[in-house]
């Protein structure tokens, strides 16, 4: 029962992300980042404490997974949000 637990979330969590992503349009892309690592960090703490929970092997297994995928969407969030205030900053000249 756990494990059907386990993965509905999991499966769950993947589409609403998907989901979340592919709704936004590109001008609001920018500002919405750090929102977006809000979440990310909040999936990233999830993950961790749910990856002591249920079968020990499968649930370390998909903690990994989500700590994983969501440490590179935070640092990829933090590099494009730095690329794009860089495109609005003065150029010396």
């Amino acid at each position: 029962m756990e494990l059907v637990a386990l993965l509905t979330i999991f499966v769950l969590a993947l589409f609403v992300g998907l989901e979340v992503i592919t709704k936004v349009p590109p001008t609001l892309h920018t500002p919405l980042m750090s929102g977006t690592n809000a979440i990310s960090g909040i999936t990233l703490v999830g993950a961790l404490v749910s990856s002591k929970l249920g079968i020990p092997a499968l649930a370390a297994a998909l903690g990994f997974t989500a700590v994983v995928l969501a440490t590179i969407n935070i640092v990829g969030g933090f590099f494009i949000t730095h690329r794009m205030l860089g495109m609005f900053r003065k150029k010396d000249r």
